[in-house]
C-alpha cells in the first residue's frame, strides 16, 4: 500500500504541498481498510513522502525529504553486515575522485566560498581536543558535483569512516595536531586544485587523502570484533524539528542493540520494560516498533516469555528509502549512468582479479545468471538484474553492493512511477548475449575487455530513463 502511494507522487511529479485525498478518499480509491492505510500512511511519513494532517481540511498531503531518514537506512544495514575500513577505501576510492573532476568543472564564485570556509574552519579550530569528527569537505565535494547520487553516497561513506576513526586508541595531544596538519594541508591541496579547475590534479590529490586516511585507521583503530563500535545513528540526525518523538525512540533502541553486539535472538525486555526505560507511552513505543519492524532490526514477540527480540537486517527498507529520496532529487540518466559506471566497472575488475587467483565459484555462480534471463520465471521482475547481482556479492564489497541496489531500485521506481515499462522479456535473449560475452572476458582474465563490454551493456540502459 506504502509503494502505491508513493508511485502515485512520482506520477504527479511530486508536487509538494497537493493533497493525495483525505483518509476516506484513500480507503475508497484504494479500496483497503481504515488499519492498512494507517500503517501503509506510518511508513509513506517515515520516508518523508507525505504526512498526514488531521481536522477540517486534512488529509495526505505530499512534503520534501530529506537526507536524515535515507541516510540513518542505510547506515543500519552496513553497520549489521560489518563493513571493514578497506571496503569504505575501496567505494571512496571510486566515487570521491569523480565527485572532485566534475566540482572542479562546475566549480562557481559560491562554491568557492564554500570551499574557502571550510578550510578557514578547519584553521581556526585546529587546537581544539576533538579528533577525528566527520569531514565537511568529502560531502561538500560530493554536493558541489552537481550528481546527488555522488552527493548521498559520498556522504554515508563519510559517516562510516567517521565512526571507526572514533574507535581508535586514546592519542596523545602531539599525535592529533600533527594528524589535523596532515589533513589540512592535504584539504588545502584538494581545494586548491578544484578553484583551479584542474580536475585531474584534483583527483589525485584526493586519492592521495583517502589512501592515508585508511592508513591512519587501520594504524590506530582498536579492534573489538567485525563491526563498527559506537552509536550508529547520531542524535542530531533524528533529533531535529521534524523528527517524529517514534522515529527518535527506534534510532535509540537500534543504538542499544548495535552496542550489545547486535545478538540476534536476545529480547531486550517485555513491553512494560520497554515503556519504563525510555519513559514513552505505549503509542509511541508501538510506532517505534513498527519502523524497527520495517527495517528487520527488533521484532515484538507476543505471549508469555515475549517481547522486543533482536533479528538480522535486511537491506530492502535502506534501499526502498534511499531509491525515494533520490528520485525526489531529480536525478537524470547521466547522473546515474556516472555513478552505475564508477560501481560496476569497479566491481568487475575486482571480479575478474578474483577469478585469476583461483576461485572458481566465479564462474559456476555467473554462469547461472547469465541463463537466469531466458531461463528464470517469466513473473521474476528481477531477473535481468541477477547477473549484476551477483557480479556485486562476489566482489565481496556490502558497501558497493547495497549501492547497486539502490540504483536498481531507482531504476525500476522511477519507470513503474512514470509507467515506463522496462525492456523484460523482449529483450531477454539480447541481455544474455551481453552478460555471456561480460563473463567471457572475466574467465579470460582480461578485465580491460570485461570493463569495456559492462561499459556498452550499461550505456544502452539509458534510454529507459526520462
Amino acid at each position: 500500500m506504502a509503494h502505491r502511494i508513493e508511485a502515485d507522487v512520482m506520477r504527479r511529479g511530486w508536487p509538494v504541498g497537493e493533497s493525495l485525498g483525505s483518509e476516506v478518499d484513500l480507503r475508497e480509491r484504494f479500496g483497503v481498510s481504515r488499519a492498512v492505510l494507517r500503517e501503509a500512511v506510518r511508513l509513506v511519513e517515515h520516508h518523508q513522502v507525505a504526512k498526514m494532517r488531521r481536522g477540517p481540511n486534512g488529509g495526505l498531503f505530499i512534503c520534501a525529504p530529506d537526507a536524515g531518514p535515507a541516510t540513518r537506512a542505510m547506515v543500519i544495514y552496513l553497520e549489521y553486515v560489518g563493513t571493514s575500513v578497506s571496503d569504505l577505501l575501496q567505494a571512496r576510492l571510486l566515487l570521491e575522485p569523480i565527485a572532485a573532476g566534475l566540482a572542479a568543472e562546475r566549480i562557481t564564485e559560491e562554491g568557492i566560498d564554500t570551499l574557502r570556509t571550510a578550510l578557514e574552519y578547519e584553521v581556526r579550530h585546529a587546537d581544539e581536543p576533538g579528533v577525528q569528527s566527520q569531514d565537511p569537505l568529502h560531502p561538500m565535494l560530493g554536493e558541489l558535483s552537481g550528481n546527488p547520487v555522488l552527493h548521498l553516497f559520498i556522504d554515508v561513506l563519510t559517516r562510516l569512516t567517521a565512526r571507526y576513526a572514533n574507535t581508535s586508541r586514546r592519542l596523545s595531544k602531539a599525535e592529533i595536531l600533527s594528524s589535523k596538519e596532515t589533513s589540512r594541508i592535504a584539504h588545502r591541496a584538494i581545494i586548491d586544485a578544484v578553484i583551479d579547475g584542474d580536475g585531474a590534479r584534483a583527483q589525485t590529490d584526493l586519492t592521495a587523502h583517502l589512501e592515508s586516511v585508511a592508513a591512519w585507521i587501520e594504524k590506530h583503530r582498536v579492534r573489538r570484533g567485525p563491526r563498527v563500535a559506537g552509536n550508529v545513528i547520531e542524535p542530531e540526525m533524528v533529533e531535529g524539528p521534524r523528527a517524529k518523538l517514534a522515529e527518535v525512540v527506534a534510532a535509540r533502541i537500534h543504538d542499544d542493540i548495535a552496542a550489545r553486539g547486535w545478538q540476534v535472538g536476545m529480547v531486550l525486555g517485555s513491553e512494560t520494560d520497554m515503556l519504563a526505560r525510555y519513559g514513552i507511552s505505549r503509542a509511541v513505543l508501538r510506532e517505534a516498533v513498527r519502523l524497527l519492524e520495517y527495517h528487520a532490526v527488533a521484532q515484538m514477540r507476543r505471549g508469555p516469555g515475549g517481547g522486543l527480540v533482536v533479528t538480522e537486517p535486511e537491506p530492502q527498507a535502506s534501499i526502498d528509502t534511499m531509491a525515494l529520496f533520490l528520485e525526489y532529487e531529480g536525478v537524470t540518466a547521466d547522473d546515474l549512468r556516472i555513478v552505475r559506471n564508477a560501481i560496476e566497472l569497479g566491481i568487475v575488475a575486482r571480479v575478474t582479479a578474483r577469478y585469476a587467483d583461483g576461485d572458481n565459484e566465479v564462474a559456476q555462480r555467473l554462469a547461472a545468471a547469465v541463463r537466469w534471463p531466458t531461463e528464470g520465471p517469466a513473473d521474476d521482475p528481477r531477473k535481468a538484474d541477477l547477473f549484476h547481482t551477483e557480479l556485486a556479492d562476489l566482489a565481496g564489497n556490502p558497501v558497493l553492493s547495497l549501492f547497486l541496489s539502490i540504483i536498481t531500485e531507482l531504476f525500476r521506481r522511477h519507470a513503474a512511477g512514470h509507467d515506463q515499462p522496462l525492456p523484460g522479456d523482449t529483450a531477454a535473449e539480447e541481455v544474455e548475449h551481453v552478460h555471456q560475452l561480460i563473463l567471457d572476458a572475466i574467465v579470460q582474465g582480461d578485465a580491460g575487455i570485461a570493463r569495456h563490454r559492462m561499459r556498452r551493456h550499461l550505456d544502452a540502459l539509458a534510454p529507459w530513463w526520462h
